[in-house]
C-alpha cells in the first residue's frame, strides 16, 4: 500500500502540536523529519511491487505474500498512538532518532534475511520502528514552527511525501529488474543515515511535559488482537475456512473487544480514548477512512501483483502503472480543498468516495492489462480524483469532529484506522492472489466490485452521520 497517500490523515498530528520555540535551523528541521517520514512512505509500495519476486526467490504461497505486507502493517497500526504518546513522554527528538536506527537495522535485515521467517521478522521491527519516528517526525515539525511557517512547513513535507509515493515504486521496481529485490531494502540505509545526522545536530533538545505512563497494555492487546484477527483472515482467504481458524478468528475478536473495554477503563488515559466515539460525525469518519483506505490498501496490492504475474509487466512499468494515482491526487488536491472550504467537508466526503467506487468499477476492463492506456489508465484516474476530493478536507473534518481536548488522540487515530483499513484488505485477499490462469482476472473482478461497495459504504458513512456544516 502506498502510505504516500496516508500523508493527509497525518497531517493533522503536526497541527496540532505547539509550538514551544521556533527552530533554529528550520530547513534543515523540515529535511530531518521528510527523509524520517520517506522511509515509512515509500517502504510499503515499493514492497508491494517487488512481492512476485520475493516470492519467486523463496517459493512463498499466497499467505506468506500477504504477511509480507502485514507483517509492517500490523505494528504500525497497532502502536501508532503508543509510538506518538511515547514521544510525548520520552522526547520525541530521542523516539525519532531511536525510531530510525531501529528502522534501519530492521531493513538492513530483510535485505539480507535467508528465508521466510527471518523477512517477517525484519518487516515486523520495520512496522514497530515506523510506529515510533512516524508520529514523532511530525510532531517535531509541528513544535518547531508556529503561524505561516508551520503551514509552509507541512505543506512542503505533505509535498514531498506525495513525492516520494509516486516516485518510490517505480524506482523501487527498477532496483529489482537491473539487480534484486534485496536493493529495495538497502535503499532506506542511506536515507535513515542522513536522517539521523541531522536530527542530532539540527533539531532542538526535547522539552518534556508528559509525566503520564504510558497505555502499554493497551498496545499489547491491540497488537495481540489484531495479529491474531489478521492471521485467521489470512488463512481463510487464502486456503480456506476451517473450525480451527473460525475459532482463531473469534479469539481475534474478543481478544479486541477486550482492548476496548480496557480502553474505557483506562479512561482519557488510554491510547484511544473511547470518549472520541460520542461524536457521530468522527464515527462517520472513522468508518469512511477504514472503508476507503481499505479498498486503496487492496487496490495497491492487487494491481501491481496482476499486471506482473499475468500481464507480463516489469517491476518497473508495474510501478509505474500507478502513478496517476498521486501526481492527480497531487495536482486536483488544492481544487478540491477550495470546494470543500465553500461547501464543508460533508459533501466532498460524499462524492469523493463514490467517484472512487465508479474507479474500481472501471478495474472490470482491466483484464491482464495488455493496453495500459485503455485499461487501467482510466480507472487509475478516476479513482485519484475521487481520492483527491475525499483527501483534502479530511484532516479538517476529523479536526472539527472532536473537542480541543481530543484533537491529537483524534488525528492519530485516524490515521492508525487508515492503515488497519490496509491490513484488513490485505489480508483479505488471499482468495484472488491464490488464483492463475484465466479464473485470475473474474477474481481481480469481484476484488473490484468488492472494492467498490466498500467505498459506496464510506459515502454512505459521510453522508449520514457526519453533521452538515
Amino acid at each position: 500500500m502506498s502510505n504516500g497517500l496516508y500523508a493527509s490523515c497525518d497531517v493533522a498530528a503536526a497541527k496540532e502540536v505547539v509550538c514551544a520555540h521556533e527552530a533554529s535551523h528550520p530547513q534543515l528541521v523540515i529535511a530531518s523529519t521528510i527523509l524520517a517520514s520517506t522511509l515509512a512512505f515509500i517502504d510499503g509500495s515499493v514492497v508491494n511491487v517487488g512481492l512476485p519476486a520475493i516470492g519467486a526467490s523463496f517459493q512463498a504461497d499466497v499467505s506468506d505474500l500477504q504477511w509480507i505486507v502485514n507483517a509492517y502493517l500490523l505494528p504500525l497500526s497497532a502502536l501508532l498512538l503508543l509510538g506518538g504518546a511515547a514521544g510525548d513522554r520520552y522526547g520525541r527528538k530521542r523516539l525519532l532518532i531511536t525510531g530510525v536506527a531501529l528502522f534501519a537495522v530492521a531493513s538492513l535485515a530483510c535485505a539480507l534475511a535467508p528465508n521466510l521467517p527471518s523477512l517477517f521478522i525484519g518487516r515486523f521491527t520495520q512496522g514497530v520502528s515506523a510506529a515510533m519516528l512516524m508520529p514523532n517526525s511530525l510532531a517535531i515539525l509541528g513544535q518547531s514552527f508556529s503561524g505561516e511557517a508551520k503551514g509552509r512547513a507541512i505543506g512542503i513535507w505533505a509535498a514531498v511525501g506525495a513525492a516520494a509515493g509516486a516516485v518510490g515504486p517505480v524506482f523501487g521496481g527498477w532496483l529489482i529488474d537491473v539487480g534484486s529485490w534485496r536493493l529495495i531494502f538497502l535503499i532506506n540505509l542511506p536515507l535513515a543515515a542522513a536522517a539521523i545526522a541531522l536530527t542530532y545536530l539540527f533539531v532542538d533538545a526535547d522539552q518534556n511535559s508528559d509525566s503520564d505512563a504510558l497505555d502499554w497494555i493497551g498496545g499489547l492487546l491491540a497488537t495481540a488482537g489484531l495479529g491474531v484477527t489478521t492471521w485467521a483472515l489470512t488463512q481463510g482467504s487464502a486456503h480456506g475456512w476451517s473450525m480451527f481458524v473460525a475459532a482463531v478468528l473469534c479469539a481475534g475478536i474478543l481478544l479486541l473487544i477486550v482492548f476496548v473495554l480496557f480502553e474505557h477503563r483506562c479512561g482519557d488515559k488510554a491510547m484511544m480514548p473511547l470518549a472520541l466515539f460520542g461524536s457521530s460525525s468522527f464515527v462517520g469518519l472513522t468508518l469512511l477512512t477504514f472503508l476507503l483506505y481499505g479498498a486503496l490498501g487492496g487496490l495497491f496490492v492487487v494491481v501491481p501483483y496482476v499486471l506482473i504475474t499475468a500481464g507480463g509487466y516489469s517491476a518497473t512499468a508495474a510501478g509505474a502503472a500507478l502513478l496517476p494515482l498521486p501526481l492527480v491526487i497531487a495536482l486536483a488536491s488544492p481544487i478540491a480543498g477550495a470546494f470543500s472550504a465553500k461547501s464543508g467537508p460533508r459533501m466532498p466526503l460524499t462524492l469523493g468516495p463514490m467517484i472512487v467506487a465508479l474507479g474500481f468499477l472501471l478495474m472490470l476492463r482491466m483484464g491482464q492489462g495488455e493496453n495500459y492506456w485503455r485499461d487501467v489508465f482510466p480507472a487509475m484516474v478516476v479513482i485519484a480524483l475521487g481520492m483527491a476530493l475525499a483527501v483534502a478536507p479530511l484532516t479538517t473534518a476529523v479536526l472539527m469532529s472532536v473537542d480541543p481536548s481530543h484533537v491529537g488522540a483524534a488525528s492519530g487515530l485516524n490515521s492508525a484506522v487508515a492503515r488497519n483499513g490496509g491490513l484488513v484488505a490485505t489480508a483479505l485477499i488471499g482468495s484472488v492472489l491464490v488464483i492463475t490462469g484465466p479464473a485470475l482476472l473474474s477474481a481481480v473482478a469481484g476484488a473490484a466490485i468488492a472494492g467498490a461497495l466498500a467505498c459506496v459504504a464510506a459515502s454512505l458513512s459521510a453522508f449520514l452521520l457526519i453533521t452538515a456544516s
